[in-house]
């Protein structure tokens, strides 16, 4: 509305007059700056504006979140680490199917009419008359060979890998977790600026303006100054839609439906003192060798197929089966009792698919442990250089921006006395804001480039909380 408004506006002012009047060349200039403020300040104003219900402005509370109660949070109500847990359930339910008893087989056959088998005894009565038929049967089946315990073991094993699965899960998000929260820290300290600088540009505008009105000063000043305006108030809302992005990451992360927003605490101090000393490359491989959980996978999927291996050939060895059977009437003497046992004869089918493709499984869950091992040490190799330039990078700059803040208000004073220039003014509130972002983002990469080597090497080598 605001912007429909301006270019209407705009459209009645530039509307060409009458051909017995001239519009003045410096009446054009001051009504075109002014249609440019009004542009650059109605869209900062629209974008800012809060979120509404009805015209009334919703609440946000803000919480202030230090790092060890995030991860906490995160762990305890994390939905997509609650659905891997329900994985690992799972599977540990299937190991116990796995080794339990197949149920035995009992058939009863009874005779509803009465139809008995006539036999005469030696003096013509017939005492199976008044009886049915009744035969039962009982069988037990016997895994030979150790198959359900093979079987078991698979299972138990797949459960193991998808603990690392979980591990793995855990790593990643975790690298998520502390990354957004450094990022919505720094953005924050950056945010700041912008909200110092603007409002006080603002209050030099509205100044500028007036004199202007009152044909003290050029117009290109006033075109300058609200130029620059309009600039950093779009640099400001690119800023306050990534935490927005950011802000919502988080809610995810933690499982949070409210409409806070996180206020990151930290610890400044700690923060300076990290340091890759302490750490050197060949011990930061060595331990994700050893604990990286993704790699861990791989290699509990090598023993799973190993013990699939087993089990297809216990499959080979059939099953021996165990029976007992009754019958009253339908044999060739009453009350016939019988054992039996039964075994599948391996002659055409032994399993020779299944063990065969066990071997080839076996095969490609190794080729592919190696080819995780080679991805793991290349990690570790990337992300400890990346944190060795960060980290030289920071600290060999600056990181000192009192100077600025000190001066701020002396270029403030000195323009508005008119000792400096425009341009000079607007370098210098450029150079310092240009300045803390590059500040801020290089200690933003920085943390990034140390958690990266968490990340890599499946271990929280560098806390700073």
């Amino acid at each position: 509305m605001i912007l429909q408004r301006f270019l209407e506006t705009a459209q009645r002012r530039l509307r060409p007059a009458p051909p017995r009047a001239t519009l003045p060349t410096n009446s054009l200039l001051r009504r075109a700056g002014l249609l440019l403020a009004g542009l650059s300040l109605g869209l900062a104003a629209h974008a800012q504006a809060p979120l509404t219900v009805g015209g009334t402005p919703l609440p946000v509370d803000t919480v202030r979140l230090t790092l060890p109660d995030a991860e906490l949070r995160f762990v305890q109500n994390n939905l997509l680490l609650l659905a891997q847990r329900y994985n690992i359930t799972a599977a540990q339910a299937l190991a116990v199917q796995a080794r339990l008893i197949d149920n035995p087989t009992i058939l009863v056959d009874q005779n509803v009419v009465q139809q008995a088998v006539h036999r005469q005894d030696a003096v013509g009565n017939n005492p199976d008359l008044n009886r049915n038929q009744l035969a039962i049967q009982a069988q037990q089946l016997f895994a030979l060979a150790g198959r359900r315990r093979a079987a078991g073991r698979a299972q138990q094993q797949a459960a193991v890998v998808e603990q690392f699965n979980l591990e793995d899960l855990v790593r990643n998000l975790r690298f998520q977790l502390r990354t957004t929260f450094y990022d919505i820290y720094y953005r924050q300290l950056t945010l700041r600026v912008y909200n110092n600088e603007i409002p006080q540009l603002r209050h030099t505008v509205g100044l500028y303006q007036s004199q202007y009105d009152k044909g003290n000063i050029a117009l290109k000043e006033v075109i300058r100054l609200k130029a620059f305006l309009f600039t950093l108030e779009s640099e400001r809302l690119g800023l306050v839609t990534d935490q927005a992005n950011s802000q919502a990451d988080l809610h995810i992360l933690l499982r949070d439906s409210t409409r806070s927003a996180y206020q990151p605490a930290v610890n400044v101090n700690r923060i300076q003192t990290l340091s890759l000393a302490p750490f050197p490359e060949q011990q930061l491989t060595d331990t994700a060798v050893v604990r990286r959980a993704d790699l861990l996978a791989r290699r509990a999927e090598v023993q799973r197929q190993e013990l699939n291996l087993r089990l297809q050939r216990a499959v080979a060895t059939p099953d021996l089966a165990v029976g007992y059977s009754y019958d009253r009437l339908g044999s060739y003497f009453n009350n016939y009792n019988s054992l039996t046992l039964g075994i599948a004869v391996p002659i055409f089918n032994r399993n020779q698919g299944n063990i065969a493709a066990a071997k080839a499984q076996i095969s490609n869950a190794q080729a592919q442990a190696q080819q995780q091992q080679l991805v793991v040490r290349r990690d570790v190799h990337e992300a400890y250089q990346v944190a060795l330039r960060q980290d030289e990078l920071y600290q060999n700059t600056s990181r000192d921006t009192t100077p600025f803040a000190r001066l701020i208000d002396n270029i403030e004073q000195g323009y508005t006395k008119r000792l400096i220039s425009v341009v000079e003014y607007l370098d210098f509130y450029e150079a310092y804001k240009n300045n803390v972002i590059q500040l801020n983002t290089l200690r933003a990469n920085r943390m990034r480039a140390f958690e990266g080597i968490n990340l890599a090497t499946g271990r929280t080598f560098f806390r700073a909380e």
